[in-house]
């Protein structure tokens, strides 16, 4: 039965989606469990694990887990402050909007540029994921980069395809894969512990062992181009727990997106990383020799078919494989968005193409071809690297917190400028969630000076060269005020207006 309210629900969310100088353009179709759903799915604590579980061995051992919640709860006050300013602002575009609206569109730009980048890279570095840490394992074949390659480039294919030519199909598939994904990983953990406990394959001092990393430094921050072995392994629930703000991009197709949106966000980084941990602390107790394992490339696989068995391993694989098929795709779906809404604003290279919306289909269309063409080239580009997955994987958790650190310094600044809407607040605990906010991103930002990443390092320099570039064209060819966001001076008088008449 449908719900009666939906109807007044929707005609609101379209009158607060006309304040930003907006009309509504997809349908509202989006409730709390697709919400959630979706910043579950890019989090998706299954790519995120199988992805970097291995990377975390070689450089901080299995005691590296414990860094695990840490980083949750740096990720969790990162969540609520962005939860705030996207309770205020339920636009497509997130931190592209507002960055725009409560900076400056240059300012708004640059971050919008920074979250394109950050998008194409992280769905080729998950999709890559699927074709080099489980398929291998999982259909018993030696992979190959030419293999890899082919089978990373048919998933962000099928991906598109699918967003392409219906959202609703796109959302019904990322719910069915999320509840998947939730029963699966609970029965994976448990039947690790309780199959290990049984056959007395359960090592506890797996986790303290520092593997085979030396003592020596360990616990050391590191020098001006080094972070010391444990601080890397910060790097685990750095790259697992972020895209929870992806919920935000689909405000425009949210119903109640001010309630909705927010805790949706917040859910998902409690719900991964609590799942998260205790499937650590299972794959790690039943990890047999860690230091052999460290130099398996399928470490997650090779202890799920040990433990388990071929058969239940198989069954349990074909799950992780669904659930990181639809990370990618929630990946791809937030980056087509930030491509449509930038190009509504007439502000991204070749926007008279991507900001039309399909008559046929209601996507947009041409936005995710775009999309899903740049993704295939930046794969290509990386096809013949002996260490793609790391070059990857460190690029798509260095440029997730650049965009974190500059939205939490913009809600230190402008906070005061936010009205109160009685939907989310962070109320008394305001100061302390940004204490943790900003200490956690400082920490996390410093871990990049490692010489590892300089590979990562160097595809941002590219891609923010690029987009200076054509910055530097529009404020050429348009000037300061032609960036000025649609109705940007309602917007302002509202703010003003609203905050004049919450004071005494």
């Amino acid at each position: 039965m449908s719900d009666p309210s939906s109807g007044v629900r929707g005609a609101g969310d379209e009158a607060e989606l006309a304040q930003f100088g907006y009309s509504q353009s997809m349908a509202r179709h989006t409730g709390r469990f697709a919400s959630f759903a979706v910043a579950f799915a890019f989090v998706s604590i299954a790519t995120g694990i199988f992805t970097t579980y291995g990377a975390v061995l070689n450089s901080s051992g299995p005691v590296g887990i414990w860094t695990w919640p840490i980083a949750v709860v740096g990720q969790l006050a990162v969540a609520f402050v962005l939860g705030t300013i996207a309770s205020r602002m339920p636009v497509t575009g997130y931190a592209y909007q507002w960055m725009s609206r409560l900076a400056n569109p240059v300012l708004g730009w640059i971050i919008g540029w920074i979250s394109f980048t950050f998008l194409a890279i992280v769905v080729v570095a998950v999709d890559y994921t699927i074709a080099s840490t489980v398929l291998p394992v999982l259909l018993d074949y030696q992979g190959s980069g030419t293999v890899t390659w082919g089978v990373t480039a048919a998933v962000l294919l099928a991906q598109s395809v699918l967003l392409a030519l219906s959202t609703k199909w796109s959302e019904r598939v990322n719910n069915g894969a999320v509840s998947l994904e939730l029963v699966g990983m609970v029965a994976l953990t448990v039947l690790l512990l309780v199959v290990a406990a049984v056959r007395g394959d359960m090592n506890v001092g797996n986790l303290v062992s520092k593997g085979a990393v030396a003592a020596e430094g360990f616990w050391s921050f590191g020098g001006w181009t080094s972070a010391g072995p444990w601080m890397l392994g910060f790097l685990l629930g750095a790259f697992t727990i972020v895209g929870f703000e992806s919920a935000a991009n689909l405000a425009e197709e949210t119903n109640d997106p001010e309630r909705v949106v927010p805790r949706a966000m917040c859910q998902a980084v409690i719900a991964s990383g609590v799942l998260g941990f205790v499937f650590l602390v299972a794959v790690t107790l039943a990890a047999g020799d860690p230091v052999a394992l460290a130099t398996s490339s399928t470490p997650i696989a090779d202890v799920i078919k040990h433990t388990l068995g071929s058969a239940v391993s198989t069954l349990l694989l074909l799950m992780v494989v669904i659930a990181i098929f639809a990370c990618g795709l929630v990946i791809m779906m937030t980056g087509v968005r930030l491509t449509w809404a930038m190009s509504r604003d007439e502000r991204f290279p070749g926007w008279q193409q991507w900001n039309r919306i399909s008559p046929r289909f209601h996507t947009p269309l041409r936005a995710t071809v775009l999309f899903v063409v740049l993704a295939e080239l930046i794969l290509a580009a990386f096809s013949q690297s002996s260490d793609a997955l790391f070059t990857l994987f460190g690029a798509a958790t260095l440029l997730p917190a650049v965009i974190y650190a500059a939205t939490v310094v913009l809600y230190l600044v402008k906070r005061k400028e936010l009205p109160v809407n009685g939907k989310f607040d962070l109320g008394a605990w305001e100061k302390p969630i940004l204490v943790v906010a900003v200490v956690w991103l400082v920490f996390e930002l410093a871990l990049f000076r490692d010489a590892s990443f300089k590979d990562a390092w160097l595809y941002v320099i590219v891609m923010v060269v690029i987009g200076a570039t054509y910055l530097g064209y529009l404020l050429a060819r348009r000037g300061r005020r032609g960036l000025a966001m649609p109705d940007q001076h309602s917007i302002d008088a509202v703010l003003d207006e609203e905050a004049g008449t919450a004071r005494p």
